[in-house]
């Protein structure tokens, strides 16, 4: 039920306001032009108990409040319309207080020239009201009226003269009391009416020209200001009296303003706190006269918003051309907000006397902020990128400094993670970028300057994705002289990219990019709950879009890793499959142990697993994933490649056993070291069973049992298992039982020292 309906329970006469009703329907017997407050009481309360009255009251309260709230969304939603309408009143009410005063002043002149007429006619001998039938006007004496009307005039321009206006004032409310009097008992010709009548308003005019003229001095007070203008009201000319009010503040506003032109030393925020204060007091001073002087009559209300409304442009393009803009082209976004955000404070003070301004703030702000916003991104940009072009790619603490950081060393250490020079720069820059425009708590603004950020660590990714050698944009700028970023030579320093966009994309980006979300906002309590639940929804898209840009800076380490072992640096292909078919061509069964990619593969993983585990502490998972992915990327490139499955299935040599047999022990060598350093994933797994299955039935196209000339599983597993502990230096084969059973005995001096060298290489 809404709040304030009402429902009597005394049968026919109840009172039943239906809660279903619409606020407009409810309304609609108090919009009748024939609407009798009395008889509507007396109709709906004869009968009602004191409770029911009571009752009846509160609903009433509730019904005027709600009426007053759609009457106040009504004038918000059309505020525009509303002034223009206003302003057309307040102009067609001084117009019909000209037109007025001009029809009086006529239809006085007539009755004048037909007084004249008539006051000839008596000196022909006709009686002026049944007396004085003899007496000649022009030869009489003066009357008591004609004495008291020539000291009034002469008392009234003494007072004019010597600008005593409250006396003043008095008089003149004197001589029209006296006009009333005259009028109504008749008691004077109305020549002598039309006199007194003329007088009054001609000194009336005078009085409000010297007030006029009063009010717009520049050494009038506040006071005498507010004394004037309530004069000038009192005297009938009320519109007149507001406006020069208003103008009078402008006035003020514009000399004060004049005296603080911005010099090369006051610009900033000292200037611009200054100007602030001084614009916003005075519109404020103006609406508290207004309010004081003729309370809310909706025309002034209206006249005060458009002057306010004005007063706030005219600042803001001020600021705009003579703060704002130099900053804003250049990107110094810090100052840009600043200065927006203490005229902004100083704005929504007003709000409290019913003056809403930010708005028109905002919209004369809002491009120079886009502005600085972009320039700033772009200098992130340039900064990073400039940077990055002499980066060593060494993971260091940041320097002491910025604005965020600590007082101390030992502080700046242990709150700030290890990162190269470039990822520091970047991710300093875009802590104070994210403070900057979050301070605003501007929406559409913080996602204009979310996407932006985005956009830059994406550029810094891509600066990251060149820095590897095997970078096709890279090349391209080598081969044109030019290098926009230092090369990442060492397999530390290309672990060190990955280590910056993990950190940036993982922890410091969020942490930053959380301060765009307006957290603290004037809304209704609804919202902020929504606002509570769609923040971790939107924290969990960013962190995937990052998340998507690290994987493609990973992915392009792990292709690059991949390709040098796939191709020699001659362009020649290292896994082929030539590799098995010839195998099989000799007479002597060769020494069992992975091909030397593979030797590589374990030997590269082994290498960046001990790095990663120094560079990703507490990012295990990352090290893992990481090794896991180059390990898909070299058998997947091997599944993948149709030249070598053409030669194994359809090639002038068929795979033989032997062939198979190595192809068999390379693959669960794979299994067996991935398996071993936890990144055996699924789908490597899958994969490499695949691959194993197309060989066999690859032998088994050749009419050859594959099954018969495989040895046992167990045998595999040992000697993969032997390979691993030699390649890591730790098989020990002064105690190695030489059985020609055993898959040691295969595995000859030579073979040792192969993989030795392997390794140190």
């Amino acid at each position: 039920m809404e709040r304030g309906s009402f429902s009597s329970s005394r049968g026919s006469d109840s009172v039943d306001f239906e809660a279903e009703l619409s606020l407009s329907d409810k309304l609609k017997v108090f919009k009748s032009t024939n609407f009798d407050p009395q008889s509507y009481v007396t109709n709906r309360c004869g009968a009602m108990s004191e409770k029911e009255i009571r009752h009846l009251c509160i609903y009433l309260v509730d019904l005027k409040k709600a009426s007053a709230e759609e009457m106040r969304t009504s004038v918000y939603a059309n505020y525009a319309s509303f002034i223009r309408t206003s302003r057309e009143i307040s102009d067609l009410e001084g117009e019909l207080v000209s037109l007025k005063n001009l029809l009086g002043s006529r239809a006085n002149i007539i009755h004048g020239i037909a007084d004249g007429v008539r006051v000839e006619s008596l000196n022909d001998g006709t009686n002026y009201s049944g007396k004085d039938d003899a007496v000649d006007i022009e030869d009489r004496e003066p009357t008591n009226f004609d004495k008291w009307l020539s000291q009034f005039m002469e008392n009234l321009e003494i007072l004019l003269a010597e600008r005593r206006v409250d006396e003043a004032l008095a008089a003149l409310n004197e001589g029209e009391n006296v006009v009333d009097e005259a009028r109504d008992r008749k008691s004077l010709p109305p020549s002598a009416l039309l006199s007194l009548q003329n007088s009054i308003l001609e000194q009336r005019q005078n009085l409000a020209d010297q007030l006029a003229e009063a009010a717009c001095q520049p050494s009038t007070s506040g006071f005498e200001l507010r004394s004037s203008v309530q004069a000038m009201k009192k005297l009938g000319d009320g519109p007149r009296a507001h406006t020069l009010l208003l103008k009078s503040h402008q006035q003020k506003l514009n000399r004060t303003m004049q005296s603080l032109r911005p010099s090369g030393t006051s610009l900033g925020t000292a200037y611009t706190t200054t100007l602030s204060h001084l614009v916003f007091s005075t519109i404020a001073q103006a609406a508290n006269d207004s309010l004081a002087i003729f309370d809310d009559e909706p025309a002034f209300t209206s006249e005060l918003v458009t002057w306010a409304v004005n007063q706030t442009e005219a600042f803001a393009l001020l600021m705009k051309k003579s703060v704002i803009a130099a900053p804003a082209a250049s990107g110094s976004l810090r100052i840009v907000t600043e200065c927006v955000h203490i005229c902004l404070g100083h704005c929504s003070l007003l709000e409290a006397r019913g003056l809403a301004l930010c708005p028109t703030l905002l919209k004369i702000f809002r491009p120079c902020l886009e502005k600085a916003l972009l320039a700033n991104l772009k200098r992130i940009d340039l900064s990073t990128a400039a940077i990055a072009a002499a980066d060593d790619w060494s993971l260091v603490y940041s320097p002491v400094g910025g604005r965020s950081l600590g007082t101390s060393v030992s502080s700046a250490v242990t709150s700030q993670p290890k990162l190269s020079s470039s990822a520091h720069r970047f991710n300093t820059m875009v802590q104070e970028l994210c403070e900057d425009i979050g301070s605003l708590e501007i929406l559409h603004l913080s996602e204009q300057a979310l996407e932006g950020v985005l956009q830059s660590f994406n550029s810094y990714v891509n600066m990251m994705i060149n820095a590897f050698p095997g970078s096709v944009e890279t090349e391209n700028l080598e081969g044109s002289g030019r290098r926009i970023v230092k090369m990442a030579e060492s397999e530390t320093q290309q672990i060190a990219l990955l280590a910056n966009a993990l950190l940036l994309a993982d922890e410091l980006l969020p942490r930053a990019m959380i301060k765009l979300t307006p957290i603290n906002r004037n809304d209704e309590q609804p919202r902020r709950a929504s606002d509570k639940q769609n923040r971790p929804q939107e924290q969990r898209e960013l962190k995937r879009r990052l998340q998507r840009l690290v994987d493609q800076l990973r992915d392009s380490f792990c292709r690059q890793h991949a390709l040098e072992l796939i191709f020699t640096e001659d362009g020649g292909v290292r896994l082929s499959a030539e590799m098995y078919l010839s195998m099989d061509s000799g007479r002597d069964e060769p020494e069992w142990f992975p091909s030397p990619i593979y030797q590589e593969l374990f030997v590269k993983l082994t290498r960046l697993a001990s790095i990663t585990s120094d560079m990703f502490v507490g990012r295990e998972r990352f090290a893992t994933i990481l090794l896991m992915r180059l390990t898909e990327t070299v058998i997947l490139w091997l599944s993948d490649d149709q030249s070598f499955w053409e030669e194994i299935e359809a090639g002038a040599r068929p795979l033989g056993p032997l062939g198979l047999q190595q192809f068999y022990l390379d693959m669960e060598f794979v299994i067996l070291f991935s398996s071993q350093g936890r990144y055996l994933s699924r789908n490597l797994h899958q994969v490499i069973k695949n691959i194993i299955g197309r060989a066999i039935e690859a032998v088994q196209a050749s009419n050859i049992d594959p099954y018969s000339m495989l040895p046992e599983d167990e045998w595999f597993a040992d000697v993969a298992q032997i390979a691993i502990k030699m390649l890591t230096g730790k098989a020990n084969f002064g105690d190695v039982d030489r059985d020609t059973g055993s898959p040691t005995a295969s595995v000859s001096a030579r073979s040792v020292s192969s993989v030795h060298s392997h390794g140190s290489n």
